[in-house]
C-alpha cells in the first residue's frame, strides 16, 4: 500500500501547509491593519516581493513550469523553502502565541516532506543531503530583531509568499498521485 501511504502523507502535508499559509496571511493582515494608510503606501513602495532571502532557492517561476516540474523537484524545493524558515520563524513578529504555533509546524512539515522525498526516490535521501541549504547568516533575525516596522513587514511578506509557494508545490505534487483530484492552478 505504498501509494495509499504516500497519498495520506501528501494529504497531511497539504493540510499543514494550508494552515501555515493561513497563519502567515493572518499575521500579515494584522500588521497591515495596524498601519496608517500612509505607512501602508510607503511600505508597499519600498518593499519588493522579489527581494526575499529564499529567492536564492531555485524554484519554478510560474504555474506552467510548476505543472511541468517533477514531483521530486516540487518536494525538494518545498523542503528547502520550509527549511529556510525553520529558525527565522522564531523571530517572526506577531506575538509569541503565533510564533509558538508556527515553528513546530514547520519542523513537522519538513520531516513529512523529507519522508515523501525518500519515498519518491525509492530509498535514501541523497538528494536532500547532496545539495544542502546555504546558511542564511541571520538574515531574517536581523530583519525582525530590532522591531523596525519596515523590516517586520518585509519578513512577514516573505514568509507569506514562501508559504504560498510551498502550498502550491505540494498541492500539485499531491495531484500527480491522485489524478481524480482537481489539479488546476
Amino acid at each position: 500500500h505504498p501509494l495509499i501511504d504516500s497519498q495520506r502523507l501528501f494529504s497531511i502535508a497539504v493540510n499543514r501547509i494550508q494552515h501555515l499559509h493561513m497563519l502567515a496571511e493572518r499575521i500579515f493582515s494584522e500588521l497591515e491593519s495596524s498601519l496608517q494608510i500612509e505607512e501602508q503606501r510607503q511600505l508597499n513602495k519600498i518593499f519588493l516581493p522579489d527581494f526575499c532571502n529564499s529567492d536564492s532557492i531555485i524554484s519554478p517561476i510560474d504555474k506552467h513550469e510548476t505543472q511541468r516540474s517533477s514531483v521530486l523537484r516540487l518536494l525538494t524545493v518545498s523542503y528547502r523553502l520550509i527549511e529556510s524558515w525553520e529558525f527565522p520563524s522564531q523571530s517572526l513578529p506577531g506575538g509569541s502565541v503565533l510564533r509558538n504555533q508556527i515553528s513546530p509546524k514547520l519542523s513537522e512539515l519538513k520531516n513529512g516532506i523529507h519522508i515523501l522525498i525518500r519515498t519518491s526516490q525509492g530509498a535514501g535521501d541523497a538528494l536532500v543531503e547532496a545539495d544542502p541549504m546555504s546558511p542564511y547568516g541571520g538574515y531574517y533575525q536581523a530583519l525582525g530583531g530590532d522591531g523596525s516596522l519596515r523590516k517586520s513587514y518585509e519578513m512577514l511578506a516573505c514568509f507569506k509568499k514562501d508559504m504560498h509557494k510551498v502550498e502550491t508545490y505540494l498541492t500539485v505534487a499531491k495531484c500527480r498521485l491522485s489524478p481524480e483530484d482537481n489539479c488546476t492552478l
